[in-house]
């Protein structure tokens, strides 16, 4: 699932809920159950998310809602990813893939 939102530093609660279509209890609910996600905070209490944590949520989204896991399981499907980018490990399988896929096109 790809979201559009504007290129911005910061991002309301709001805007991540719309653009991901949940509510916003959902998106606090997430903060408190995994620990990649954590927004600024203002001392009001308003949450400001990082576009790198609107690509965490989107990941979690897409563990959740598209794939059907539960909380634990993908809890465990973030411990068992690299530190690293989740982009770039996101790239990285897709560049394995093409390479997979050509070389059967090559054999055809």
């Amino acid at each position: 699932m790809r979201i559009n939102l504007p290129e911005k530093r910061y991002y309301s609660i709001g805007e991540v809920a719309n653009a991901l279509d949940v509510k916003t209890s959902l998106l606090r609910f997430w903060e408190k159950e995994f620990k990649q996600i954590q927004p600024k905070k203002k001392q009001s209490g308003v949450r400001k998310y990082t576009p790198e944590d609107v690509e965490q949520i989107q990941y979690i989204y897409h563990l959740l809602k598209e794939k059907g896991l539960t909380i634990e399981g993908a809890k465990k499907e973030l411990k068992r990813m690299p530190t690293d980018d989740p982009k770039r490990t996101l790239i990285d399988k897709l560049q394995k893939i093409k390479g997979a896929l050509t070389q059967i096109k090559d054999q055809l």
